[in-house]
């Protein structure tokens, strides 16, 4: 038998889909209440989050060995259509209503909860479909079942059509539309980038599962189909494809216990980051659980085991799990019944069964690949070991720092201009590039509540290096101790002595540079700082337009336009001088404070971290040892670029 065959025998329900597999466990009253509960934000993440949960519900019938394929139709409206057995249309016994009605009105309403409909399924606790209706202005759901084609229309989650037959059919599915509700999203536009990659995850998670996205908006036109015979074997071929593997083949191991499966992918690379991507029932559980937990346990031991019987790890010289991981790019894929999650929107998987069955799993399989493949444990063992070393190197530059703190040898940095504010909640810091920038910055501040730190020369690329050459690093040793929270494992925000840390560089090519290795440094080692938003990324103006006395600043090439249109008035013969500004070390301090520094008229775009996979592979991409994807990624993205001066 082979390991997806496993798979599909674990999952797959020989049983009638029917209103008998309906529960209903509550009503739907808060939704639109408190959306946030049940999709996180109505920022841009919750918006799409509602696709996510349709097609869910139709990767659900995937699980269960029914769909083949989900197409997913982004056109400002959303539809999504799968071939599944279909909703089911006959009267659900608990409320004397149409199964589908229920399905999409009743909080809590689906076949995931008595264990007959599904073994295994995603979806938000089986709230998807009456939640995405209860925020969508319109939803059309149409049920392909029995050789008849069914309809509902809802509105704000009220029905607007009851069930109808609308049409004969030869085939089974569900196609459902909807349009979310501008009334409870801060925005309404669909991305095409976000969606695709979402599926691709999908695709990826579930072998051979065939999954188109389609884009038909106007000027946007575009469609792509995926599917991976692999599974998570490819997705961490896709993980490594910017990195040098360490080894070639990727290390695949899975498992069974009654009506759960655990699956494992593996391959180290030359690089010092650990990628550990986690996913239960399909959904990811970002904040890891039991699954993670038992493969980390599992991990460990099986190297250190190894180790020590090969020859390898002498004595009391034990590798960490923290070396045993870096390099590292893993899947931790489970699928299992009553799935328990920490949090409405699945962030951790709580399952205890789970660390046990997924330690079991990779403590018999990796064992075994490690005696099969010496040379490959060799690689991975050697790796480990030199990063324990690189480690203990780190630990005895941290230890040097805070010894040095504690007897007040280690003072804040000399080109820190601190503000007067003590309270972080109130304060913030501007990163400059340069002493002349920063001498202007530092003239133009508010010193009430803006500090100022310069940084001078080329800044360390962390993405090449290990954490032991950064502490002491001259270029990224100020940022450390300013920011006064630590770094990697030891970073605590409750020590963050400002809550915005402000990029602000030149709007040039030089400027984006510095922009992104300073990301990489707190994307690697300072993840948190992002993810919590105290990120920002001044935005400083690129041009002077000056009228006589009148002197106004844009921020773009359009706007530089309008505004010397407007000093032109109706006089198109009066001249405006326009100057580029080339950096700025070139505005005056009462310029910077007033485009770029003053909280009232100032621009700040905040950094945030909505898929951390994407990040990283952008990352690793942009600045890794790897030339090729970073000409790929180049050419493919060369139409974004703009301001650049040669």
């Amino acid at each position: 038998m082979s390991e997806n065959n496993e798979q599909s025998m674990v999952t797959a329900v020989e049983q009638e889909y029917n209103a008998s597999e309906i529960q209903v466990l509550e009503g739907l009253e808060a939704v639109r209440k408190r959306p946030g509960m049940y999709i996180g934000s109505t920022s841009s993440s919750g918006l799409h989050h509602l696709v996510y949960e349709i097609v869910d519900n139709s990767i659900d019938e995937a699980l269960a060995g029914y769909c083949t394929e989900v197409t997913i139709n982004a056109d400002g409206t959303i539809t999504v259509e799968d071939n599944g057995r279909g909703i089911p249309v006959d009267v659900q016994a608990q409320t004397g209503r149409p199964a589908l009605e229920v399905v999409f009105t009743v909080l809590h309403a689906g076949g995931k909860f008595g264990g007959g409909g599904y073994k295994v399924s995603g979806g938000l606790h089986g709230v998807g479909a009456s939640v995405v209706n209860a925020l969508s202005e319109w939803l059309i759901v149409q049920v392909h079942k029995e050789g008849s084609v069914y309809e509902m229309r809802f509105s704000r989650g009220a029905i607007t059509q009851e069930m109808k037959v609308v049409g004969k059919t030869d085939r089974t599915g569900t196609t459902v539309t909807f349009k979310p509700d501008p009334e409870m999203f801060e925005d309404t536009v669909y991305d095409y980038d976000t969606l695709h990659t979402r599926m691709r995850e999908e695709a990826f998670l579930n072998a051979g599962l065939r999954i188109r996205t389609v884009d038909a908006r106007e000027g946007r036109e575009q469609s792509d189909e995926l599917c991976y015979e692999g599974g998570i074997r490819e997705f961490v071929a896709y993980l490594n494809k910017s990195k040098d593997a360490l080894h070639e083949k990727v290390i695949y191991m899975s498992g069974a216990k009654g009506d759960s499966f655990a699956e494992v992918a593996l391959q180290y690379n030359d690089g010092y980051q650990e990628n550990i991507i986690s996913f239960a029932n399909d959904v990811r559980t970002p904040e890891g659980g039991m699954h993670e937990t038992g493969f980390k346990a599992a991990l460990t031991r099986v190297l250190n085991n190894y180790g020590v019987k090969a020859g390898i790890i002498k004595g009391d010289d034990k590798v960490s799990g923290e070396d045993c991981r870096e390099g590292l790019s893993a899947v931790i894929s489970v699928k299992l019944p009553d799935a328990q999650f920490e949090g409405q929107t699945k962030q951790k998987l709580g399952n205890s069964e789970m660390r046990t069955l997924v330690d079991s799993v990779v403590s018999d399989r990796l064992d075994q690949f490690l005696e099969e493949n010496p040379a490959v444990a060799r690689a991975i063992l050697d790796k480990a070991m030199m990063a324990n070393r690189a480690r203990e190197a780190a630990r005895k530059a941290r230890e040097s720092i805070r010894r040095k703190s504690a007897l007040g040898g280690a003072a804040m940095p000399d080109k820190l201009r601190d503000c007067n504010e003590n309270n972080p909640e109130l304060t913030e810091i501007y990163i400059v590039e340069g002493d002349s920038a920063g001498g202007s910055a530092t003239n133009g501040r508010d010193s009430r509540f803006q500090a100022i730190l310069p940084l001078w020369g080329k800044m360390l690329n962390v993405e090449k290096v290990r954490a032991d050459k950064i502490y002491g690093n001259d270029k990224l040793q100020p940022v450390i101790v300013a920011l006064g929270a630590g770094l990697g494992d030891d970073f605590d925000l409750n020590k963050l002595r400002y809550h915005k840390v402000i990029i602000m560089a030149d709007a040039d090519v030089d400027g984006s540079h510095i922009r992104t290795l300073l990301l990489t440094f707190f994307f690697r080692y300072m993840q948190p700082l992002i993810k919590e938003g105290y990120v920002y990324a001044a935005v400083p103006p690129l041009y002077k337009l000056s009228r006589g006395k009148t002197t106004r600043v844009a921020f773009s090439d359009e706007e530089r336009d309008r505004v010397s249109a407007e000093l032109r008035g109706d006089n198109p013969n009066a001249k405006v001088d326009i100057s580029r500004f080339k950096g700025l070390g070139e505005m005056d301090p009462h310029e910077l404070w007033e485009t770029t520094m003053d909280p009232e008229k100032r621009t700040l775009k905040r950094i945030t971290l909505e898929d951390a996979v994407r990040a990283d592979e952008t990352f690793s991409v942009l600045m890794g040892e790897k030339v090729e994807p970073r000409k790929e990624f180049i050419e493919q993205n060369a139409h974004y670029a703009v301001n650049l001066d040669f």
